[in-house]
């Protein structure tokens, strides 16, 4: 039994390293400075993503090299012309001249920063950005964009089934900013698996009730539902109280720090379904754990900055975003667990099995972002 148990373990480990080293989610970063009739900007894109668009490993040792960077400039500038469109009024496609590739170092890994300048033939009041980017290569792939003009700073999420967007330079309304950053929130919430696999960690024993050691069925759907209430509102709370304190600039963690430790967050939430200490308090683990993951949710906010004169609308747009698809992904996969609460395969495969997965990948992760 115990040799079974280490070979499961082992399974668990190997499967979990392999998931951690797949490409979950990608997002790319487009900056863009409108001054007359030129555009000076930068797209920023995952060195993995740019190894899916042009093949920058050349030696295919599974490392890319400065040399090798470099030497892919070329078929990196092509790739982007072919899949970033910019044109001004009237549909005046805007000339784009590449500097030298260069590269910037973020907590999720290291990034090809590609700087540009546009030319757009005569001062223009309305921008558009036909955003293509790893359209066919990676379909979960989305741009973050921060657009500066006449004073103003505008937001996008770029990407997915509507590759072209149309702004106005001149009077962005605040609606705009409201739901572009709720649109922000909810794709970040569904791309940040790790957010979800602590919240579902937690929310797995919600159907349940531990009884001489072992999880048994609850009998009714009322104390299920006041455990997915208390755990869900406990992490609501707190990670909007950290999101607004980080996005206001009253306190910030480093980076590495917060993704560590929200990745130490999802190991202590799976764990304790596997070996339980917290039974009827989790709300407490996810108050707790929430503050860290509300840094987490603000380095997002950092990256697209709040736009001046709609600072608090953003926020809240962007918080109700994440609090949206939190919501969406809780009705979709809390009702299918109450109806197989009392199998054996929910009490003896998902809650110790699919808990000791998450915990493993998480393991991953943490060891990733703490090491660097």
């Amino acid at each position: 039994m115990n040799a079974m148990r280490k070979s499961w373990w082992m399974l668990v480990l190997v499967l979990a390293g392999a998931v951690a080293q797949a490409h979950i989610a990608s997002n790319g970063f487009l900056s863009l400075e409108v001054d007359r009739s030129r555009v000076s900007g930068a797209l920023e894109l995952a060195i993995r993503d740019g190894e899916l668009a042009v093949g920058l490993d050349r030696d295919g040792n599974g490392k890319v090299t400065w040399g090798e960077l470099r030497a892919s400039q070329a078929a990196l500038q092509i790739y982007v012309l072919g899949h970033l469109h910019l044109a001004g009024n009237g549909g005046q496609q805007c000339r784009m001249a590449f500097s030298p590739v260069q590269v910037n170092d973020r907590v999720d890994g290291s990034y090809l920063w590609l700087p540009f300048t546009a030319d757009c033939g005569g001062a223009f009041k309305r921008l558009s950005i036909d955003y293509k980017v790893l359209d066919a290569e990676d379909p979960s792939h989305r741009g973050l964009l921060t657009l500066s003009a006449n004073g103003a700073t505008q937001t996008a999420v770029l990407g997915g089934a509507s590759t072209l967007r149309l702004f106005d330079l001149e009077h962005p309304s605040p609606w705009s900013a409201f739901v572009e950053y709720l649109r922000a929130g909810i794709w970040h919430i569904w791309s940040g698996i790790d957010h979800l696999l602590f919240l579902l960690s937690l929310l797995l024993p919600a159907v349940l009730v531990r009884r001489q050691n072992r999880w048994e069925a609850v009998p009714m759907a009322a104390p299920a539902f006041a455990n997915i209430v208390k755990v869900v509102t406990a992490f609501t709370l707190a990670h909007s109280i950290t999101l607004s304190l980080a996005a206001f600039d009253v306190i910030r963690l480093p980076g590495r720090l917060t993704e560590s430790v929200i990745a130490a967050s999802i190991i202590v939430a799976a764990l304790n379904n596997v070996i339980p200490r917290v039974t009827e308090g989790r709300w407490r683990i996810a108050f707790a754990f929430g503050l860290l993951h509300g840094f987490g949710f603000a380095s997002v906010l950092a990256e697209m900055g709040l736009p001046k004169g709609a600072r608090l609308v953003s926020l809240v747009a962007f918080n109700l975003g994440v609090e949206a698809g939190q919501l969406a992904v809780v009705l979709a996969v809390m009702p299918l667990a109450y109806l197989l609460r009392s199998t054996a395969f929910y009490r003896r495969g998902v809650m110790p099995w699919g808990s000791s997965a998450i915990a493993a990948l998480a393991l991953v992760w943490f060891v990733q972002r703490a090491l660097g």
